[in-house]
């Protein structure tokens, strides 16, 4: 089933990059709704305390390159979160009505497919290979849907990613040249790398290497200049790539390669990361306030959300990094359903403009009603997904510093300004000329918004299977990494 959940989306893909119109989309969409079948398949019969090998094969033999998958409770999680969201994102896609619609839906397959790989790899440069894939069909995405100054903004953003990727490499290759195999030679298997002997004074280098590729793609504070812009100027299918999935790619690459294979140089460095993941929590919050335009607001929250799950992982005890991977799938809905409804906004009115909005919530109160509730889920009120990540975090955190949680916690608070402030700017208040003629949530708000409301209220009150699903590794991933 793993290699179908793989496979599938590239198949799909191509037939969708040879077709166009209604069979393009119904194609992508078939692909994705399957695709996710198979993933709560997988979800509901994986055995979460065992490690399964997908798939063993010599790639290139004298290098010790092995097309190698494997799965644990936390990969199972990153599927999941990736093949239940692109079947939001792939309507949105085709809501645009842009020009060449079945490249833009083969694109973001594509994608799918590469993601699913990041997730499933189990040798080092496989994963480099896959990490790579998903560049590319951002990059087409964004410079070819995109919107002002789309070619200058996504050249920053894939020269950022590429030079980060870069760096990761070279820790890859300095970690493959102190392994040795079964049969003696290097290895770039999971295992191998793991149990690598790194000169003391290789190691920090070895592990910066991973940081910088990891803490461009989260993004974390000061890496993070290239986030406002891109998620600004995509396409709002290609801003719930980035910000939905994409992005948890650096996160997942610090649980399962960075503080692993680089364990030795975390005691001296992890304060540090701590520090501006932290940093980043309150800045972007700051910013998130300042802001007028609903787009950039959003990409500044979602900044201020993630480095607070990067902090959860960098602590290294089991309530951190339990919540930061549950959070990594609930900041995923959350934040999709963010865009979305900035997306409705938008379409509806014309602006994302704060100023120029007003009074909507009596227009459209079914919107008003599912938009409260993914708002609710975005600040973390108890009873719904975030409370249930942010919670673990904070608790991982003040285990570690009191301090630096208090200083953290403050992120909720101000989330709290920031969020409510947006609804009573865009729901209430005096109609504008913008908002007059706004018209109630159709056919398709409603069969992405009330499923992501659904999922928020859901993973809040029966947070469980998720922890279920994660509990075991997590305490595996502690022994590794002495936490």
């Amino acid at each position: 089933m793993p290699l179908l959940i793989l496979g599938l989306p590239l198949v799909v893909s191509v037939a969708v990059f040879l077709t166009k119109g209604e069979l393009a989309r119904l194609l992508a969409l078939l692909g994705a709704g399957l695709t996710l079948m198979l993933t709560v398949t997988l979800w509901l019969t994986f055995n979460s305390g065992n490690t399964v090998q997908v798939l063993s094969l010599p790639w290139v033999p004298s290098a010790g390159i092995g097309f190698s998958l494997a799965l644990d409770g936390p990969g199972v999680l990153m599927l999941l979160l990736t093949n239940l969201l692109i079947p939001f994102i792939l309507p949105v896609a085709c809501s645009q009505n842009v020009d060449k619609e079945s490249t833009l839906l083969g694109l973001i397959l594509a994608m799918q497919f590469a993601l699913n790989g990041v997730f499933m790899a189990w040798d080092g440069f496989l994963f480099y290979v896959f990490w790579e894939l998903a560049l590319i069909p951002i990059y087409f995405i964004s410079a070819i849907w995109g919107g002002e100054n789309r070619q200058r903004v996504t050249l920053k953003f894939f020269i950022y990613t590429f030079l980060g990727s870069l760096l990761m490499l070279l820790s890859i290759l300095t970690v493959y040249f102190f392994t040795q195999g079964a049969d003696g030679k290097h290895s770039f298997d999971w295992v191998a790398l793991m149990a690598a002997n790194i000169p003391p004074h290789l190691a920090p280098w070895v592990l910066f290497g991973f940081f910088a590729a990891f803490a461009v793609k989260v993004p974390i504070f000061p890496f993070h200049t290239w986030q406002p812009d891109t998620y600004t100027i995509a396409p709002t299918a290609g801003t719930m790539l980035l910000s939905g999935i994409m992005l948890k790619m650096g996160l997942f690459g610090v649980y399962r390669w960075m503080m692993p294979i680089a364990a030795e140089g975390m005691p001296l460095y992890r304060d540090l990361f701590l520090y501006l993941a932290i940093i980043g929590v309150l800045y972007g919050a700051v910013i998130a306030i300042q802001q007028d335009d609903l787009k950039r607001l959003v990409a500044y929250s979602s900044l201020s959300h993630v480095g607070l799950i990067a902090a959860g992982l960098f602590v290294g005890n089991e309530s951190g990094v339990q919540g930061a991977l549950v959070q990594m799938l609930n900041h995923g809905i959350n934040v999709v359903a963010m865009f979305y409804v900035v997306h409705w906004i938008e379409r509806r009115t014309g602006t994302r403009s704060l100023e120029a909005l007003g009074g909507i919530a009596a227009k459209a109160p079914q919107f008003a009603i599912l938009f409260m509730i993914i708002l609710l889920g975005s600040i973390a009120v108890p009873l719904t997904n975030g409370f249930v990540g942010e919670f673990l975090l904070l608790n991982g955190l003040f285990q570690y510093n009191g301090w630096l949680a208090a200083i953290a916690g403050l992120s909720i608070i101000f989330g709290a300004v920031y969020m409510l402030r947006v609804y009573q700017k865009v729901m209430y208040g005096t109609l504008k000329a913008t908002t007059a003629h706004v018209e109630d949530a159709g056919m398709l708000d409603l069969a992405i918004l009330v499923p992501c409301a659904a999922l928020v209220i859901g993973f809040g009150v029966f947070p469980q299977p998720l922890l279920n699903l994660t509990a075991d590794a997590v305490g595996k991933w502690l022994a590794l990494v002495g936490g």
